[in-house]
């Protein structure tokens, strides 16, 4: 029997995932009071309302994000995020993330995870300060290896302190590698021999969107 392995944060109401961005307002449209006036005594439904920025949680980037002319959520192929062989990479304690040869190999056709252990502060401010990034030697390599897609348990894949450029988002969305950030749980899986999922919504005109990403082994 196959074993899944959650690898997503929850959402909820007023969470923050990234400072700066808005926190998700998660409410009724239709309570469980109202339903009643409805459908009648003891007759119950409830109907919710999300409003959030798209960048809540973990969540997944396609080339639009990075690129006016790259392709949104409707564009993304499911077969580079659904049910796709994978390897989990272990970085903890290493803050500017290099790969090897060794790291890098059999991994083309496979979604590579990061594991640098950074999740484990997720819901406290170490979460949003000196957290690891991939190099942008890193990236191309991830490229050039012919992954399908990438993903980390960090507030970003890339560095964010003192500088705007985002190398690591520029070098894969611009060769169709989608990124999934914020991951978590990854302490629990193997380093090889799982398929990895995280499938968002195909709204047309976003390039990025909250995702339930897990793992699963035989």
């Amino acid at each position: 029997m196959a074993t899944h392995f959650d690898l997503s944060h929850v959402i909820h109401d007023g969470m923050t995932t990234y400072p700066g961005l808005p926190t998700p307002i998660v409410a009724d449209h239709l309570s469980r009071e109202a339903a009643e006036d409805i459908y009648g005594p003891g007759i119950t439904f409830q109907i919710g309302l999300v409003t959030m920025c798209t960048n809540t949680g973990t969540y997944l980037d396609v080339p639009f994000h990075r690129y006016a002319d790259g392709h949104d959520l409707t564009g993304l192929a499911l077969e580079r995020v659904a049910n796709v062989d994978a390897v989990r990479i272990d970085r903890r304690g290493v803050k500017a993330i290099e790969l090897d040869d060794v790291d890098l190999s059999g991994v083309a056709g496979r979604a590579v995870l990061i594991w640098t252990g950074h999740a484990d502060t997720w819901g406290s401010d170490a979460y949003f300060v000196d957290h690891p990034a991939l190099t942008a030697g890193a990236a191309e390599r991830l490229r050039d290896a012919g992954v399908l897609c990438v993903g980390i348990d960090t507030l970003n894949i890339d560095a964010t302190e003192g500088t705007g450029e985002r190398p690591v988002h520029s070098i894969l969305l611009k060769s169709d590698i989608p990124i999934v950030e914020h991951l978590t749980g990854l302490g629990a899986l193997p380093d090889a021999g799982f398929t990895f999922t995280a499938v968002p919504p195909k709204i047309e005109g976003c390039g990025t969107f909250t995702v339930r990403a897990y793992a699963t082994t035989d």
